[in-house]
């Protein structure tokens, strides 16, 4: 459990994550939590997601032939994407917290006959049971924003880590780094006093990313009702496995 010091610890320690917010849920209790919205969560929040998670699909440009992971498949609605874009030849994973969100993607696979190009997997995106250097591309949307500051940098170091040389990450995730106007600061309360009910907050992706050692290649700010990063980065060729 953390006490109110190690909130204010936590909060500031990460100086590439200056100023947010700490997350105060469990493992298990995000993995009840999801278990228990997985029946309805497209109905929450896809119609505001679903435009913005397009964008980054596109902006990862999944190919032919290619090995790529979805790190929080939710429903699966973008590993089918993935799917169909890796083609007969390509292979693509899922990982999640939840077994909830884990069988309403498999059944979203099943119905539109893309079972058979995908494998998924329950398990936590800090440490994953892939092998070095095995992905051509990592794609992550609302996801990295549920994990504590100081864990940001293990998942995207983890990310790195199973992605080949150039291989290449787009990150979606709610940012901190577009102002503080009201309704982040609504959102930023929401997630401090009632965390249970807003799990998630605003983030600086961007500098995640950078500082988890991938070279920025491009960086789009929309807004959702709040302000939301699509970030593409790739790993430098030739580096060792981090």
């Amino acid at each position: 459990m953390h006490t109110p010091a190690d909130s204010i610890e936590r909060e500031t320690s990460t100086h590439d994550q200056p100023g947010v917010l700490p997350v105060s849920q469990s493992r298990e209790e995000t993995r009840t939590f999801y278990d228990r919205i997985s029946r309805v969560y497209d109905l929450l929040a896809e119609r505001s997601e679903a435009p913005i998670r397009r964008q980054g699909l596109e902006l990862l440009a999944a190919l032919p032939g290619e090995t790529v992971l979805e790190v929080g498949v939710g429903t699966g609605r973008c590993l089918a994407s993935l799917a169909r874009a890796v083609g007969p030849a390509g292979r693509v994973y899922g990982i999640d917290l939840s077994e909830g969100m884990l069988r309403r993607a498999k059944s979203c696979l099943e119905r539109e006959g893309l079972a058979g190009r995908a494998a998924l997997q329950c398990g936590d995106a800090a440490c994953t049971p892939y092998a070095d250097a095995t992905m051509d591309a990592v794609f992550m949307s609302f996801t990295l924003e549920l994990f504590d500051t100081p864990e940001i940098r293990d998942v995207l170091l983890e990310c790195r880590r199973i992605l080949r040389p150039e291989g290449r990450i787009v990150v979606v995730g709610m940012s901190k780094g577009d102002g503080d106007g009201p309704l982040l600061r609504i959102f930023q309360w929401t997630h401090r006093h009632f965390p249970g009910v807003m799990d998630c907050r605003p983030i600086y992706v961007r500098r995640a990313i950078e500082a988890a050692g991938f070279v920025v290649e491009q960086a789009i700010v929309t807004r959702m009702w709040i302000p939301v990063e699509i970030v593409l980065g790739r790993k430098p060729g030739g580096e060792e496995p981090a």
